[in-house]
């Protein structure tokens, strides 16, 4: 039988992705992205770089690679690692400290 859980309560710091703002660890093509068809490309966000090509942003964690998809806010836990959380998700989650 499943259990009720409630999500234990952390402080986090947070901040909405912004391009050229450094906060990704790298980049991949998009028609690489597409080709392996690892994820769901809806909202993904897409930057056409000065060649032409188009590379979509991501950070790295534990669970490998996540792409970074618009309003995406990055989390910064307080064991370094970072996440990503949609801005329909992030607001029910986490509530501004003073």
């Amino acid at each position: 039988m499943k259990e009720k859980f409630k999500r234990a309560e952390i402080i986090v710091e947070a901040q909405k992705y912004e391009i050229g703002a450094g906060m990704e660890d790298g980049f991949e093509l998009w028609t690489k992205v597409i080709t392996n068809g690892w994820i769901s490309t809806d909202k993904l966000i897409k930057i056409t770089q000065e060649d032409g090509s188009i590379v979509c942003p991501f950070i790295q964690n534990r669970r490998g690679i996540v792409f970074i998809r618009e309003g995406d806010y990055i989390i910064y836990d307080d064991a370094g690692e970072r996440h990503c959380c949609g801005t329909d998700k992030f607001h029910k989650r986490y509530i501004p400290m003073d």
